[in-house]
């Protein structure tokens, strides 16, 4: 699974590099045979002068067949942002594939008809 991390308005630092590998793993590690990429965007909504809660972590997964899986999380610490964000992402990933998985296994029946 590669995992491409995009920064807005700051430069990314080892350690939230490594923090948003390694959430990302644990979330969604799982999947890996269902998505191929995790995007993720980082970004200061207002910049680094101004405070409050104002940090976006946007997880999207593109999945295997053409679905795809957004999650965005705003929150005043960038790395709660990401954890929520993973956690949310491992959700809707697990809702998604088991739709699809039970959608698969639905096999249509032809109505018995008396002759």
């Amino acid at each position: 699974m590669r995992i491409d991390i995009h920064t807005g308005k700051f430069s990314l630092t080892d350690s939230l590099r490594n923090h948003v590998e390694r959430k990302a793993y644990y979330a969604l590690g799982w999947a890996e045979p269902s998505l191929h990429q995790v995007i993720v965007r980082l970004d200061d909504l207002n910049g680094p002068n101004k405070g409050g809660v104002d940090k976006l972590c946007r997880v999207q997964i593109p999945l295997v067949g053409g679905a795809v899986v957004v999650i965005a999380e705003v929150q005043a610490d960038l790395y709660i942002a990401v954890d929520k964000a993973m956690e949310r992402a491992n959700q809707s990933l697990t809702r998604k594939l088991e739709r699809k998985r039970q959608h698969q296994f639905k096999r249509f029946t032809a109505p018995l008809t008396a002759c």
